[in-house]
């Protein structure tokens, strides 16, 4: 892959201060490796959008340089796109999920020097209705834990932040009628969590599905049936022992598509962006897009 034209965008709102205090350095590391560098910065949500759909595209390279919603508006920018630029991430929030499931490191600084070895390995990207998603798509208690996060506590705690709210949340949540369809498995009854997952990692660390590959063509599915504290237990067990996360209230399957109804209708947590509500037909591209990686494949757990 010949890369010569680069386009870094920078979201100059993202949390992680050591983006900000070392973009310059990053733009002359780009500098020194591609023949052209081209920077935008951002100023509001749906400025990424605008540029990809008019500038961009033309890209050899895209970088994104931010958080998790930076990223996510990238994806989706990019994903309906016939002749989609090689995407690079260069992490700045406070969880940065995608860029740690494909080895980058998170030191901003660090990872541009990765993207500078033009690694690239081409990864699945999740799809639901219009949407596209690189981490998770969920609905029921993980929309609710991510809503409920305090601000200042997020700053304060950053990754930890998911899982104080996740203990609080928990008891809380009511259950919703849920009906999944896919050939791989059909479920109609009450549930408290859905969550299709494409990426390893959830809230900074390998939480529900350790294992999952974002080159294999398949989602991890996961139905939580009860809110109950001893299921939440019964998740954490499973990730502190490395297994698979099932017991009685809790199932677990691959598939490449699935439909999703439920009752009442729920708000849909994409990659931590809540922007729309089920019903939803949620698949799998492979290979959709040759991503820049670091130490990757990862290590086993």
């Amino acid at each position: 892959m010949k890369i010569d034209r680069v386009d870094l965008i920078v979201n100059p709102k993202a949390g992680n201060e050591r983006l900000h205090e070392q973009i310059e350095q990053i733009i002359t590391r780009l500098e020194h490796h591609f023949p052209t560098v081209d920077v935008f910065y951002t100023k509001e949500t749906g400025d990424a959008d605008k540029y990809i759909n008019t500038q961009g595209k033309h890209a050899d390279l895209i970088v994104g340089a931010g958080g998790d919603g930076t990223i996510y508006e990238l994806i989706n920018a990019m994903s309906p796109l016939e002749q989609r630029p090689a995407f690079g991430i260069i992490p700045g929030g406070t969880c940065n999920d995608f860029s740690r499931a494909i080895g980058l490191s998170q030191d901003p600084l660090n990872a541009a020097e990765q993207i500078c070895m033009q690694r690239f390995r081409a990864i699945d990207v999740g799809k639901c209705n219009h949407q596209y998603f690189l981490n998770f798509w969920g609905i029921g208690l993980i929309t609710e834990v991510s809503t409920n996060i305090n601000p200042k506590v997020k700053e304060n705690f950053g990754r930890l932040s998911y899982y104080l709210s996740a203990l609080q949340t928990i008891s809380h949540e009511k259950t919703f009628h849920l009906k999944l369809e896919s050939d791989q498995c059909g479920y109609e009854g009450e549930a408290a969590m859905v969550l299709v997952g494409n990426g390893p990692f959830t809230g900074g660390i390998r939480a529900f599905f350790p294992d999952s590959d974002i080159e294999d063509g398949k989602l991890e599915v996961m139905i939580v049936e009860s809110n109950r504290f001893q299921t939440f237990f019964d998740m954490v067990r499973a990730r502190v022992m490395n297994e698979v996360p099932n017991s009685e209230e809790i199932l677990y399957f691959q598939t490449d598509r699935l439909s999703i109804e439920t009752a009442p209708s729920q708000t849909i947590d994409c990659d931590g962006e809540r922007e729309f509500t089920t019903p939803s037909t949620i698949t799998i591209l492979p290979r959709h897009i040759n991503m820049a990686v670091g130490e990757f494949p990862l290590d086993p757990l």
